[in-house]
Protein backbone atom coordinates (compact mmCIF):
# COMPACT_ATOMS: atom_id res chain seq x y z
CA UNK A 1 0.00 0.00 0.00
CA UNK A 2 1.13 3.43 -1.01
CA UNK A 3 0.84 6.11 1.90
CA UNK A 4 1.85 10.24 0.78
CA UNK A 5 2.98 12.37 3.78
CA UNK A 6 3.74 15.96 3.27
CA UNK A 7 6.32 17.68 5.53
CA UNK A 8 8.68 20.60 4.79
CA UNK A 9 12.50 20.97 4.27
CA UNK A 10 14.19 24.23 5.08
CA UNK A 11 16.73 25.68 2.49
CA UNK A 12 18.31 28.98 3.56
CA UNK A 13 15.01 30.81 5.15
CA UNK A 14 12.87 29.40 2.53
CA UNK A 15 10.89 25.84 3.38
CA UNK A 16 10.55 23.41 0.54
CA UNK A 17 7.44 20.93 0.71
CA UNK A 18 8.73 16.92 0.92
CA UNK A 19 6.39 14.56 -0.06
CA UNK A 20 7.06 11.08 2.13
CA UNK A 21 6.25 8.49 0.03
CA UNK A 22 6.00 5.32 1.84
CA UNK A 23 5.34 1.92 0.02
CA UNK A 24 4.61 -1.19 2.06
CA UNK A 25 4.87 -4.50 0.69
CA UNK A 26 3.11 -7.08 3.17
CA UNK A 27 4.54 -9.92 0.95
CA UNK A 28 8.01 -9.45 1.01
CA UNK A 29 9.95 -12.46 1.97
CA UNK A 30 12.64 -10.60 3.82
CA UNK A 31 12.60 -7.57 5.93
CA UNK A 32 13.70 -4.27 4.44
CA UNK A 33 13.22 -0.70 5.06
CA UNK A 34 14.92 1.88 2.60
CA UNK A 35 14.94 5.46 2.49
CA UNK A 36 15.94 7.30 -0.52
CA UNK A 37 16.05 10.87 -1.97
CA UNK A 38 18.95 12.67 -0.97
CA UNK A 39 18.85 12.07 2.79
CA UNK A 40 21.73 12.82 5.33
CA UNK A 41 22.61 11.01 8.14
CA UNK A 42 20.38 12.24 10.40
CA UNK A 43 17.13 11.47 8.61
CA UNK A 44 18.71 7.41 7.55
CA UNK A 45 17.97 7.24 11.45
CA UNK A 46 14.74 8.21 11.55
CA UNK A 47 13.60 4.78 10.77
CA UNK A 48 15.27 3.69 13.73
CA UNK A 49 13.66 6.46 15.92
CA UNK A 50 10.30 5.96 14.07
CA UNK A 51 10.25 2.14 14.74
CA UNK A 52 10.68 2.59 18.59
CA UNK A 53 8.01 5.29 18.73
CA UNK A 54 5.82 3.81 17.02
CA UNK A 55 5.97 -0.02 19.13
CA UNK A 56 6.45 2.15 22.22
CA UNK A 57 3.45 3.77 21.08
CA UNK A 58 1.62 0.49 20.93
CA UNK A 59 1.09 0.46 17.54
CA UNK A 60 2.33 -1.84 15.11
CA UNK A 61 5.40 -1.84 12.76
CA UNK A 62 5.11 -5.28 10.92
CA UNK A 63 8.27 -6.29 10.02
CA UNK A 64 7.74 -6.32 6.32
CA UNK A 65 9.29 -4.51 3.27
CA UNK A 66 9.09 -0.48 3.44
CA UNK A 67 10.56 1.99 0.47
CA UNK A 68 10.43 5.41 1.77
CA UNK A 69 11.23 8.04 -1.07
CA UNK A 70 11.75 11.71 -0.07
CA UNK A 71 10.45 14.15 -3.12
CA UNK A 72 11.55 15.91 -5.10
CA UNK A 73 14.81 14.03 -5.09
CA UNK A 74 17.31 16.28 -5.70
CA UNK A 75 16.81 18.26 -2.75
CA UNK A 76 19.66 17.43 0.00
CA UNK A 77 17.43 16.46 3.62
CA UNK A 78 19.19 17.23 7.03
CA UNK A 79 18.03 17.07 10.59
CA UNK A 80 15.45 14.76 12.27
CA UNK A 81 12.21 17.04 11.44
CA UNK A 82 11.07 14.35 9.10
CA UNK A 83 10.86 11.54 11.69
CA UNK A 84 7.19 12.45 12.20
CA UNK A 85 6.00 12.20 8.55
CA UNK A 86 8.00 9.01 8.39
CA UNK A 87 6.53 8.00 11.42
CA UNK A 88 2.77 8.54 9.82
CA UNK A 89 3.70 7.68 6.57
CA UNK A 90 4.28 4.05 8.00
CA UNK A 91 1.04 4.01 9.71
CA UNK A 92 -1.15 5.17 6.86
CA UNK A 93 0.63 2.68 4.48
CA UNK A 94 0.01 -0.23 6.82
CA UNK A 95 -3.26 0.95 7.36
CA UNK A 96 -3.70 2.13 11.10
CA UNK A 97 -4.81 5.81 10.23
CA UNK A 98 -7.30 6.98 8.14
CA UNK A 99 -5.68 8.63 5.01
CA UNK A 100 -8.23 11.56 4.55
CA UNK A 101 -6.92 12.50 7.59
CA UNK A 102 -4.17 13.52 6.86
CA UNK A 103 -4.89 15.11 3.40
CA UNK A 104 -3.72 18.59 3.28
CA UNK A 105 -1.77 18.80 6.57
CA UNK A 106 2.23 19.17 7.03
CA UNK A 107 3.51 16.80 9.99
CA UNK A 108 6.81 18.16 11.59
CA UNK A 109 8.63 16.84 14.47
CA UNK A 110 11.65 14.82 16.04
CA UNK A 111 10.71 11.35 17.62
CA UNK A 112 11.69 10.21 20.91
CA UNK A 113 11.98 6.32 21.23
CA UNK A 114 8.65 6.41 23.32
CA UNK A 115 6.40 8.03 21.12
CA UNK A 116 7.08 12.06 22.21
CA UNK A 117 7.45 14.49 19.40
CA UNK A 118 10.54 16.87 20.57
CA UNK A 119 11.11 20.27 19.10
CA UNK A 120 13.13 21.27 15.63
CA UNK A 121 14.45 24.35 14.20
CA UNK A 122 13.41 26.30 11.19
CA UNK A 123 9.45 25.96 12.55
CA UNK A 124 8.75 29.48 11.09
CA UNK A 125 9.54 29.62 7.67
CA UNK A 126 8.09 25.69 6.90
CA UNK A 127 4.65 26.90 8.81
CA UNK A 128 4.87 29.87 6.65
CA UNK A 129 5.69 27.95 3.45
CA UNK A 130 2.76 25.59 4.05
CA UNK A 131 0.12 28.34 4.20
CA UNK A 132 2.22 29.59 1.32
CA UNK A 133 1.05 26.59 -0.84
CA UNK A 134 -2.41 25.99 0.68
CA UNK A 135 -2.35 23.88 3.36
CA UNK A 136 -4.66 23.58 6.06
CA UNK A 137 -3.06 22.60 9.11
CA UNK A 138 0.18 21.87 10.37
CA UNK A 139 1.02 18.94 13.29
CA UNK A 140 3.96 20.58 15.33
CA UNK A 141 5.55 19.44 18.62
CA UNK A 142 3.86 21.01 21.51
CA UNK A 143 6.87 23.01 22.90
CA UNK A 144 7.23 24.59 19.54
CA UNK A 145 3.44 25.55 19.01
CA UNK A 146 3.81 29.22 20.14
CA UNK A 147 6.68 30.10 17.37
CA UNK A 148 4.31 28.51 14.93
CA UNK A 149 1.49 30.15 15.67
CA UNK A 150 3.51 33.23 14.82
CA UNK A 151 2.14 32.47 11.07
CA UNK A 152 -1.16 33.77 11.05
CA UNK A 153 -3.99 32.18 8.38
CA UNK A 154 -3.15 28.04 9.20
CA UNK A 155 -4.19 26.20 11.84
CA UNK A 156 -1.71 24.82 14.39
CA UNK A 157 -2.45 21.32 15.85
CA UNK A 158 0.06 20.94 18.75
CA UNK A 159 1.20 17.57 19.42
CA UNK A 160 2.70 15.87 22.37
CA UNK A 161 2.86 12.30 21.07
CA UNK A 162 2.44 9.74 18.28
CA UNK A 163 -0.35 7.90 20.35
CA UNK A 164 -1.88 11.30 21.46
CA UNK A 165 -1.95 12.41 17.31
CA UNK A 166 -3.67 8.79 16.31
CA UNK A 167 -6.21 9.60 18.83
CA UNK A 168 -6.54 12.65 16.71
CA UNK A 169 -6.59 11.81 12.96
CA UNK A 170 -9.52 9.21 14.22
CA UNK A 171 -11.52 11.82 16.08
CA UNK A 172 -11.50 9.77 19.43
CA UNK A 173 -9.95 13.09 21.28
CA UNK A 174 -9.45 15.90 19.37
CA UNK A 175 -6.74 17.95 19.98
CA UNK A 176 -7.92 21.83 19.89
CA UNK A 177 -5.75 24.23 17.44
CA UNK A 178 -3.44 26.38 19.33
CA UNK A 179 -4.71 30.34 19.62
CA UNK A 180 -1.80 32.55 19.46
CA UNK A 181 -2.36 35.24 22.15
CA UNK A 182 -2.31 38.85 20.15
CA UNK A 183 -0.47 40.67 23.51
CA UNK A 184 3.11 38.26 22.39
CA UNK A 185 2.27 39.95 18.96
CA UNK A 186 2.92 43.91 19.98
CA UNK A 187 6.73 45.17 19.48
CA UNK A 188 8.04 45.98 22.78
CA UNK A 189 7.44 49.96 23.59
CA UNK A 190 9.70 50.67 26.81
CA UNK A 191 13.53 50.37 27.23
CA UNK A 192 15.05 46.32 26.98
CA UNK A 193 15.71 45.15 30.45
CA UNK A 194 19.54 45.69 31.79
CA UNK A 195 19.63 48.19 28.27
CA UNK A 196 21.91 51.25 29.42
CA UNK A 197 20.07 54.66 29.41
CA UNK A 198 21.94 57.66 27.77
CA UNK A 199 20.54 59.64 31.04
CA UNK A 200 22.70 57.60 32.57
CA UNK A 201 26.11 58.65 30.49
CA UNK A 202 28.20 61.74 31.71
CA UNK A 203 29.33 64.27 28.95
CA UNK A 204 30.02 63.94 25.18
CA UNK A 205 26.75 65.18 24.02
CA UNK A 206 28.10 65.35 20.46
CA UNK A 207 28.92 61.59 20.50
CA UNK A 208 25.29 61.00 21.45
CA UNK A 209 24.30 63.15 18.89
CA UNK A 210 26.08 61.37 16.86
CA UNK A 211 24.39 58.13 17.66
CA UNK A 212 21.02 59.59 17.84
CA UNK A 213 21.11 60.83 13.70
CA UNK A 214 23.36 57.49 13.09
CA UNK A 215 19.80 55.45 14.57
CA UNK A 216 17.69 58.10 12.36
CA UNK A 217 19.08 56.99 9.38
CA UNK A 218 20.30 53.73 10.07
CA UNK A 219 24.32 55.18 9.30
CA UNK A 220 27.47 53.29 9.97
CA UNK A 221 29.44 54.64 12.76
CA UNK A 222 32.93 54.58 14.01
CA UNK A 223 34.16 55.86 17.43
CA UNK A 224 37.68 56.74 18.00
CA UNK A 225 39.15 57.11 21.04
CA UNK A 226 41.85 56.39 24.28
CA UNK A 227 40.41 53.10 26.57
CA UNK A 228 37.96 54.00 28.90
CA UNK A 229 36.17 57.15 27.39
CA UNK A 230 33.12 55.18 26.92
CA UNK A 231 32.83 53.98 23.58
CA UNK A 232 31.23 50.56 24.49
CA UNK A 233 29.34 51.96 26.91
CA UNK A 234 27.74 54.49 24.39
CA UNK A 235 27.53 51.40 21.40
CA UNK A 236 25.86 49.57 23.66
CA UNK A 237 23.19 52.22 24.61
CA UNK A 238 22.27 52.12 21.23
CA UNK A 239 19.80 49.69 20.75
CA UNK A 240 17.82 51.99 23.20
CA UNK A 241 17.30 54.86 20.74
CA UNK A 242 16.64 52.41 17.78
CA UNK A 243 12.77 52.86 16.68
CA UNK A 244 10.79 49.85 17.43
CA UNK A 245 10.43 47.04 14.74
CA UNK A 246 7.29 47.08 12.95
CA UNK A 247 5.31 43.35 12.57
CA UNK A 248 6.83 42.91 9.20
CA UNK A 249 10.96 43.09 10.45
CA UNK A 250 10.02 41.36 13.59
CA UNK A 251 8.57 38.61 11.25
CA UNK A 252 11.38 38.56 9.06
CA UNK A 253 13.94 39.18 11.74
CA UNK A 254 12.22 36.03 13.86
CA UNK A 255 12.43 33.97 11.32
CA UNK A 256 16.66 34.11 10.59
CA UNK A 257 16.86 33.75 14.54
CA UNK A 258 14.18 30.19 13.84
CA UNK A 259 16.83 28.55 11.60
CA UNK A 260 19.58 29.29 13.77
CA UNK A 261 17.77 27.77 16.84
CA UNK A 262 17.91 30.92 19.01
CA UNK A 263 14.41 31.61 19.81
CA UNK A 264 12.49 31.64 23.13
CA UNK A 265 9.74 28.65 23.51
CA UNK A 266 8.10 31.12 25.75
CA UNK A 267 8.15 34.11 23.51
CA UNK A 268 9.56 33.44 20.64
CA UNK A 269 8.57 36.64 18.30
CA UNK A 270 11.76 38.77 17.98
CA UNK A 271 10.69 41.83 19.68
CA UNK A 272 13.61 44.37 20.29
CA UNK A 273 16.22 45.25 17.56
CA UNK A 274 19.26 43.10 17.47
CA UNK A 275 22.42 43.60 18.90
CA UNK A 276 25.42 41.22 17.89
CA UNK A 277 28.92 42.25 19.57
CA UNK A 278 31.30 39.12 18.32
CA UNK A 279 34.34 38.43 20.23
CA UNK A 280 37.25 39.85 17.58
CA UNK A 281 38.34 36.65 17.39
CA UNK A 282 35.39 35.43 15.33
CA UNK A 283 36.22 33.71 11.76
CA UNK A 284 34.72 34.73 8.66
CA UNK A 285 32.67 32.19 8.55
CA UNK A 286 31.17 33.12 11.75
CA UNK A 287 30.91 36.39 10.90
CA UNK A 288 29.54 36.30 7.21
CA UNK A 289 27.89 32.71 7.30
CA UNK A 290 28.76 29.55 5.50
CA UNK A 291 29.22 25.65 6.38
CA UNK A 292 28.83 22.74 4.73
CA UNK A 293 24.79 23.34 5.07
CA UNK A 294 24.53 26.96 4.72
CA UNK A 295 24.05 29.38 8.47
CA UNK A 296 23.69 32.58 8.85
CA UNK A 297 26.46 34.42 10.48
CA UNK A 298 26.58 37.45 12.68
CA UNK A 299 25.63 39.94 10.33
CA UNK A 300 22.45 37.99 9.59
CA UNK A 301 21.60 37.66 12.64
CA UNK A 302 22.11 41.91 13.42
CA UNK A 303 20.04 42.14 10.57
CA UNK A 304 17.56 44.92 11.10
CA UNK A 305 19.82 45.79 13.97
CA UNK A 306 23.04 46.94 14.94
CA UNK A 307 26.27 44.91 14.50
CA UNK A 308 28.77 46.33 17.05
CA UNK A 309 32.63 45.85 16.63
CA UNK A 310 34.13 46.63 19.71
CA UNK A 311 38.39 47.02 19.04
CA UNK A 312 37.39 46.79 15.26
CA UNK A 313 41.27 47.19 14.43
CA UNK A 314 42.18 44.55 16.12
CA UNK A 315 39.82 41.71 14.31
CA UNK A 316 41.31 40.17 10.96
CA UNK A 317 41.91 42.35 8.21
CA UNK A 318 40.34 39.35 5.51
CA UNK A 319 37.53 38.98 8.35
CA UNK A 320 37.10 42.69 8.11
CA UNK A 321 37.04 42.81 4.13
CA UNK A 322 34.07 40.68 3.19
CA UNK A 323 31.82 43.47 5.11
CA UNK A 324 32.15 45.47 2.09
CA UNK A 325 29.63 44.08 -0.32
CA UNK A 326 27.35 43.45 2.56
CA UNK A 327 27.37 46.96 3.14
CA UNK A 328 26.56 48.12 0.22
CA UNK A 329 24.30 45.24 -0.93
CA UNK A 330 22.52 44.83 2.38
CA UNK A 331 22.49 41.00 1.79
CA UNK A 332 25.13 37.76 1.57
CA UNK A 333 25.21 34.93 -0.66
CA UNK A 334 26.93 32.18 0.49
CA UNK A 335 28.05 30.27 -2.46
CA UNK A 336 28.88 26.34 -2.44
CA UNK A 337 29.27 23.54 -4.93
CA UNK A 338 25.66 22.17 -4.03
CA UNK A 339 24.17 25.70 -4.77
CA UNK A 340 23.60 29.31 -3.35
CA UNK A 341 21.61 30.64 -0.72
CA UNK A 342 20.87 34.72 0.12
CA UNK A 343 20.82 35.78 3.32
CA UNK A 344 19.51 39.28 4.08
CA UNK A 345 22.39 41.74 6.19
CA UNK A 346 21.06 44.67 6.26
CA UNK A 347 22.51 46.02 9.71
CA UNK A 348 23.64 49.11 11.26
CA UNK A 349 27.20 48.97 11.67
CA UNK A 350 29.17 50.22 14.58
CA UNK A 351 32.66 50.07 15.43
CA UNK A 352 34.50 51.02 18.31
CA UNK A 353 38.97 51.32 17.96
CA UNK A 354 41.70 52.82 20.16
CA UNK A 355 44.15 55.53 17.84
CA UNK A 356 47.06 53.27 18.49
CA UNK A 357 48.32 50.24 19.97
CA UNK A 358 49.02 51.46 23.26
CA UNK A 359 45.86 53.86 23.05
CA UNK A 360 46.86 57.06 23.74
CA UNK A 361 47.44 59.05 20.63
CA UNK A 362 46.97 62.49 20.66
CA UNK A 363 45.54 62.28 24.22
CA UNK A 364 46.48 65.36 26.23
CA UNK A 365 46.62 63.76 29.40
CA UNK A 366 49.14 60.91 28.69
CA UNK A 367 51.82 60.39 26.25
CA UNK A 368 52.11 57.78 23.53
CA UNK A 369 54.85 55.57 23.33
CA UNK A 370 53.85 53.72 19.95
CA UNK A 371 56.64 54.66 17.04
CA UNK A 372 55.03 56.20 14.04
CA UNK A 373 55.30 53.26 11.87
CA UNK A 374 53.28 51.33 14.60
CA UNK A 375 50.41 53.76 14.46
CA UNK A 376 50.09 53.56 10.58
CA UNK A 377 50.06 50.04 10.66
CA UNK A 378 47.68 49.92 13.39
CA UNK A 379 45.25 52.05 11.90
CA UNK A 380 46.35 50.64 8.05
CA UNK A 381 44.28 47.63 9.50
CA UNK A 382 40.94 49.66 8.09
CA UNK A 383 41.33 49.90 4.65
CA UNK A 384 40.68 52.95 2.96
CA UNK A 385 37.34 51.06 0.91
CA UNK A 386 36.10 49.88 4.25
CA UNK A 387 36.10 53.34 6.02
CA UNK A 388 34.72 54.86 2.36
CA UNK A 389 31.32 52.80 3.64
CA UNK A 390 31.03 54.24 6.92
CA UNK A 391 29.22 57.50 7.10
CA UNK A 392 30.53 58.72 10.20
CA UNK A 393 33.65 59.00 12.11
CA UNK A 394 33.40 60.55 15.46
CA UNK A 395 36.17 61.38 17.99
CA UNK A 396 35.05 60.64 21.70
CA UNK A 397 37.49 62.04 24.13
CA UNK A 398 37.68 60.93 27.60
CA UNK A 399 35.22 62.16 30.30
CA UNK A 400 36.61 65.40 32.35
CA UNK A 401 35.85 64.09 35.66
CA UNK A 402 34.20 67.17 37.13
CA UNK A 403 31.62 65.95 34.43
CA UNK A 404 32.03 62.51 35.58
CA UNK A 405 30.74 62.92 39.17
CA UNK A 406 28.10 65.24 38.19
CA UNK A 407 24.44 64.35 37.95
CA UNK A 408 23.18 62.85 34.47
CA UNK A 409 20.95 65.50 32.80
CA UNK A 410 20.97 64.80 29.17
CA UNK A 411 17.75 63.09 27.28
CA UNK A 412 16.64 60.14 28.37
CA UNK A 413 17.39 57.09 25.69
CA UNK A 414 13.30 56.92 25.45
CA UNK A 415 13.22 60.94 24.82
CA UNK A 416 16.06 59.84 22.08
CA UNK A 417 14.03 57.25 20.72
CA UNK A 418 10.97 59.54 20.08
CA UNK A 419 12.86 61.59 18.35
CA UNK A 420 14.50 58.55 15.92
CA UNK A 421 11.16 57.81 15.27
CA UNK A 422 9.71 60.91 13.99
CA UNK A 423 12.74 60.79 11.63
CA UNK A 424 12.16 56.97 10.50
CA UNK A 425 8.27 58.41 10.26
CA UNK A 426 8.92 60.64 7.49
CA UNK A 427 11.40 58.07 5.71
CA UNK A 428 8.74 56.02 5.64
CA UNK A 429 6.31 58.32 4.17
CA UNK A 430 8.96 59.09 1.24
CA UNK A 431 9.76 55.95 0.30
CA UNK A 432 6.66 54.49 0.50
CA UNK A 433 6.38 53.98 -3.56
CA UNK A 434 9.76 52.26 -3.12
CA UNK A 435 9.65 48.82 -1.60
CA UNK A 436 12.98 47.57 0.01
CA UNK A 437 14.07 51.16 1.27
CA UNK A 438 13.73 51.92 4.98
CA UNK A 439 15.76 54.40 6.11
CA UNK A 440 18.14 57.38 4.29
CA UNK A 441 21.32 54.75 4.44
CA UNK A 442 19.05 52.30 2.13
CA UNK A 443 18.94 55.01 -0.83
CA UNK A 444 20.58 53.99 -3.98
CA UNK A 445 21.77 57.05 -6.23
CA UNK A 446 18.77 57.45 -7.99
CA UNK A 447 16.87 58.11 -4.84
CA UNK A 448 19.53 60.33 -3.67
CA UNK A 449 19.10 62.46 -6.66
CA UNK A 450 15.36 62.36 -6.20
CA UNK A 451 15.01 63.29 -2.50
CA UNK A 452 18.34 64.73 -1.43
CA UNK A 453 17.74 68.63 -2.92
CA UNK A 454 19.83 71.31 -1.81
CA UNK A 455 19.30 75.20 -1.63
CA UNK A 456 21.89 76.64 -3.41
CA UNK A 457 23.89 77.74 -0.06
CA UNK A 458 23.77 74.10 0.88
CA UNK A 459 24.94 73.26 -2.64
CA UNK A 460 27.46 75.58 -2.99
CA UNK A 461 29.11 74.26 0.68
CA UNK A 462 29.21 71.05 -0.41
CA UNK A 463 30.99 71.67 -3.56
CA UNK A 464 33.69 73.55 -2.19
CA UNK A 465 34.16 70.79 0.39
CA UNK A 466 34.44 68.06 -2.26
CA UNK A 467 37.08 69.54 -3.94
CA UNK A 468 39.46 70.45 -0.31
CA UNK A 469 38.23 67.31 1.22
CA UNK A 470 38.79 65.37 -2.00
CA UNK A 471 35.96 63.52 -0.76
CA UNK A 472 35.48 59.70 -2.79
CA UNK A 473 31.82 59.66 -5.30
CA UNK A 474 30.76 57.09 -2.58
CA UNK A 475 31.88 59.83 0.37
CA UNK A 476 30.28 62.32 -1.26
CA UNK A 477 26.64 60.57 -1.92
CA UNK A 478 27.26 59.49 1.66
CA UNK A 479 27.21 62.92 2.86
CA UNK A 480 24.16 63.92 0.95
CA UNK A 481 22.17 60.72 3.03
CA UNK A 482 23.69 61.84 5.94
CA UNK A 483 22.78 65.27 5.33
CA UNK A 484 19.29 64.28 4.52
CA UNK A 485 19.01 62.07 7.50
CA UNK A 486 19.82 65.56 10.01
CA UNK A 487 17.28 67.42 8.11
CA UNK A 488 14.46 64.64 8.76
CA UNK A 489 15.55 65.04 12.30
CA UNK A 490 14.54 68.77 12.22
CA UNK A 491 11.35 67.92 10.10
CA UNK A 492 12.85 70.03 7.51
CA UNK A 493 12.03 69.21 4.11
CA UNK A 494 14.72 71.19 2.43
CA UNK A 495 18.67 70.06 3.19
CA UNK A 496 20.24 73.53 4.53
CA UNK A 497 23.79 74.82 4.78
CA UNK A 498 23.83 73.61 8.58
CA UNK A 499 22.56 70.06 7.84
CA UNK A 500 25.31 69.94 5.47
CA UNK A 501 28.08 71.58 7.65
CA UNK A 502 27.07 69.01 10.54
CA UNK A 503 26.98 66.06 7.57
CA UNK A 504 30.62 66.84 7.01
CA UNK A 505 32.10 67.07 10.48
CA UNK A 506 31.27 63.17 10.80
CA UNK A 507 33.86 62.57 7.62
CA UNK A 508 37.65 61.83 9.02
CA UNK A 509 40.22 64.55 8.51
CA UNK A 510 42.33 62.52 5.85
CA UNK A 511 39.59 61.26 3.33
Amino acid sequence: MLAIVNTCAVIGLNGQIVEVQTDFNPRASLPSFHLVGLAGIAVKESKERARSAIRNSGLRFPNKAYVVNLSPADIHKHGPAYDLAIAIGVLAATDQIPLHAIDNAIFVGELSLDGGIRHVKGMMPMVYTARQEGFQSVFVPEEDAAEAGLIQGINIIPVRSIGQLVEHLYQLNPIPPYVTDPVSLQSGQQLPEGMIDFADIRGQEHVKRALEVSAAGNHNLLLSGPPGAGKSLQARAMPGILPSMTMEEALEVTRIYSIVDMLSQDSPLVRQRPFRAPHHTISQVGLVGGGSIPKPGEISLAHRGVLFLDEINEHPTKVLEVLRQPIEDKLVTISRAKGSITFPANFLLVGARNPCPCGYYNDPSHSCNCTPNQIKRYQSRLSGPLLDRIDMHVDVPKVEFEKLMGRGDGESSLDIRKHVEQARGIQVSRFADHPGLYANADMTVSEIDDFCKLNADAKQVLTLSVRKLQLSARSYHRVLKLSRTIADLDASDGIKVHHVAEALQYRPQLD
